[in-house]
């Protein structure tokens, strides 16, 4: 038998071919939760002429990929989960993994830190000498509503977030792979809030809406960067601020099983460098071009217990101005205790 040689493999086909691994999985995982799926036991009856309402307590959530919930955890508790996934784009793959890290300071109030871990590789020279951190954040967040179970009412909460420029971002060399942080200091403030929908046929719809803003300071800057500057270059440079809207529904296929998705929009100013070049170049001025992404994120939540479950998501950016393509597979493990 004779063999035909294969096509040749492009990094648009790469793409392509991951996001329809990755929405293959959500087509299939949905008629795995349907064969299992069982009788909810703790209902609320609303009336004889309708279908049982579930309870709160009967559907487990882990949450969407990529929308922050406005609960906080009651005092004392921790809630570990971690993220594993591969940033796909024409020419490059950035591997990360990124870590919520949640306690419960008080009813109200939860405090975190995040960190980050990277490995970028290319399409030609210059990818990571190996895996390195990120940028770390630390968050606190304020939940500034009381609401009973079973109330269609939004909990709203107020969150603060500081990125702190621990990743490497200039004097890179030959491997501009190595850089994975941007060298500021990031802060976000944003407004979360979650609310609880019954469907006709008696199941919950979760529903979170966030509106975030992020400004950064001035980094200092030397040699090849993120920033695009060359060899020799010394000078600062500022990242822009950002906008950014996060929409998701969560459903509850069955106590153990959820289907979810995320739509996005960021709105983000381009970078301001300025400095000079010790090659004798004079003033070096880089103005980045502004910046609108969208993005969505379909998920499958699956959960062993109340406190532990696992997500399988893929998040598409795509649309928008100046702005690449990425498609991001991603598995997530959560945990509270």
């Amino acid at each position: 038998m004779t063999m035909r040689p294969a096509a040749p493999r492009t990094p648009h086909r790469r793409c392509l071919r991951r996001l329809a691994w990755s929405l293959s999985c959500a087509a299939l995982l949905p008629l795995a939760a349907l064969a299992q799926d069982v009788p909810s036991r703790a209902v609320t009856p609303v009336s004889a002429a309708s279908p049982p309402r579930q309870s709160q307590d009967d559907a487990w959530w882990t949450g969407p990929m990529l929308a922050n919930s406005a609960a906080t955890l009651p005092r004392g508790h921790v809630l570990i989960e971690p993220y594993v996934y591969d940033v796909s784009s024409p020419h490059a793959d950035g591997y990360g993994s990124l870590t919520y890290m949640l306690y419960g300071l008080t009813d109200r109030l939860t405090v975190g830190l995040m960190p980050v871990l990277g490995y970028n590789r290319m399409d030609g020279p210059g990818d990571s000498s190996g895996i390195g951190l990120g940028d770390v954040s630390v968050q606190a967040q304020y939940r500034l509503t009381d609401v009973p179970a079973g109330s269609s009412r939004p909990t709203v909460s107020l969150q603060l977030q500081e990125t702190l420029p621990t990743g490497k971002y200039d004097r890179l060399g030959r491997r501009p792979g190595n850089g994975l942080g941007s060298g500021a200091t990031t802060t976000t403030l944003q407004v979360n809030t979650q609310t609880y929908f019954w469907l006709s046929n008696g199941r919950i719809l979760r529903m979170r809406f966030n509106v975030a803003q992020s400004f950064s300071t001035r980094a200092r800057v030397e040699d090849i960067s993120v920033y695009g500057t060359p060899d020799g270059f010394r000078g600062h440079a500022r990242p822009g601020r950002s906008f950014f809207v996060n929409a998701a529904w969560e459903y509850s296929l069955s106590q153990r099983w959820v289907l979810a998705l995320d739509l996005t929009y960021r709105r983000s100013h381009g970078a301001r460098v300025r400095g000079d070049d010790l090659n004798g170049v004079p003033a070096l001025r880089l103005d980045g071009r502004s910046s609108e992404a969208f993005g969505f994120a379909p998920a499958i939540e699956y959960s062993w217990s109340p406190r532990l479950g696992v997500l399988f998501g893929t998040r598409v950016i795509t649309g928008g101005h100046n702005t690449a393509t990425t498609i991001t597979p991603a598995v997530a493990f959560n945990y509270v205790h």
